[in-house]
C-alpha cells in the first residue's frame, strides 16, 4: 500500500513539473514574439545586408558546422587515428566514444585556432561592422579554409578533382582561387590516406605484441587461453612506459605544422 502511495506521488509530482515546464517555455516563448513584434527589422533587398539576413547567414553556419567541422579540419583524421589505436590495443570500449571525440575535438580547435582567428578577424569583425556584404563575408571566411586544406593535400589529389569536374577552365586555376567543391574532397581523400597509413604504423607494434604472445602460449600448449587476455597487459605496459597519449597527441600536432 505504502509503495503504491509512493509511486502515486512520484507520478503526480512528475506530471505537475512537467506543466510547470511546459507554462515556463510557453512564457518564454510568448515574451520573445512580443519582442520581435514590437521591434521593427528593416530588410535591404538591393543594400548591404541588415540583421535580418545576418542572422539567417548565422543560423545556416550554425546548422552546418558539423559538416564543415568533419570535412574542413583536422578532425576526420584525428577521430579515425583516435580509434585505429584503441582496436589496436584491444580495450574495446575502453577510452569509450565520447573521450576520443572530445580529445579529438580540442585537439582540432588547438590546431585551427590559428586559422578561425584569421577568419574572426578579417571576416566575421568586419561583416558584423557592416563593411562587408554576405558574399564577401563567404569569400573571406573560405580563404583561411582553403589555405588551410591546400596545405594538406597533395598534388596527385587536387589533380584528380580538377580532372573529374571536365571543366578546361579550372585547370588553369591554382591555391585559393580553386572553388571549394574541388578543394575540400581533395583534403577529404588526403586526410583519409594519411590517417590510414598511421593506424598501419601504430598497429605493427602491437601486432608483434599479439605475435610473440600467441607464439609463446601455443608453445606451451595452452590452447583454450585467448591470446589476447595475456597480451593485452603488455600492450598497456608499453604504451604507458612510451608515453603513448603525450606522443600521439605530439605528433598529431606537429603533421600540422
Amino acid at each position: 500500500m505504502i509503495k503504491a502511495l509512493t509511486k502515486n506521488n512520484k507520478s503526480t509530482f512528475i506530471m505537475r513539473l512537467v506543466q510547470v515546464v511546459t507554462i515556463a517555455i510557453a512564457f518564454v516563448l510568448l515574451s520573445t514574439a512580443k519582442a520581435f513584434a514590437v521591434s521593427s527589422i528593416d530588410v535591404v533587398i538591393n543594400g548591404e545586408g541588415s540583421d535580418t539576413v545576418r542572422i539567417i547567414v548565422l543560423l545556416t553556419i550554425i546548422a552546418v558546422s558539423p559538416f564543415l567541422l568533419l570535412m574542413c579540419t583536422c578532425f576526420g583524421r584525428i577521430v579515425i587515428i583516435l580509434s585505429f589505436l584503441r582496436n589496436a590495443l584491444g580495450t574495446q570500449q575502453a577510452p569509450p566514444n565520447q573521450v576520443l571525440v572530445g580529445l579529438a575535438l580540442f585537439i582540432t580547435l588547438f590546431i585551427m585556432q590559428p586559422t578561425f582567428a584569421d577568419i574572426y578577424e578579417n571576416a566575421f569583425v568586419p561583416y558584423d561592422q557592416g563593411l562587408l556584404e554576405t558574399t564577401d563575408f563567404i569569400e573571406k571566411s573560405c580563404e583561411p579554409l582553403k589555405t588551410f586544406m591546400l596545405r594538406q593535400c597533395t598534388n596527385e589529389d587536387v589533380d584528380l578533382f580538377v580532372g573529374l569536374s571536365n571543366d578546361p577552365d579550372m585547370a588553369q586555376l591554382s591555391g585559393t582561387e580553386l572553388p571549394m567543391h574541388i578543394v575540400v574532397p581533395a583534403f577529404v581523400t588526403s586526410e583519409l590516406k594519411r590517417a590510414f597509413v598511421a593506424g598501419f604504423l601504430i598497429f605493427i607494434p602491437f601486432m608483434l605484441i599479439d605475435l610473440v604472445v600467441a607464439s609463446v602460449t601455443m608453445s606451451m600448449g595452452m590452447i583454450m587461453l585467448p591470446p589476447t587476455m595475456i597480451s593485452l597487459p603488455f600492450k598497456l605496459m608499453l604504451f604507458i612506459v612510451v608515453d603513448g597519449w603525450g606522443l600521439l597527441v605530439e605528433t598529431l600536432v606537429q603533421t600540422y605544422h
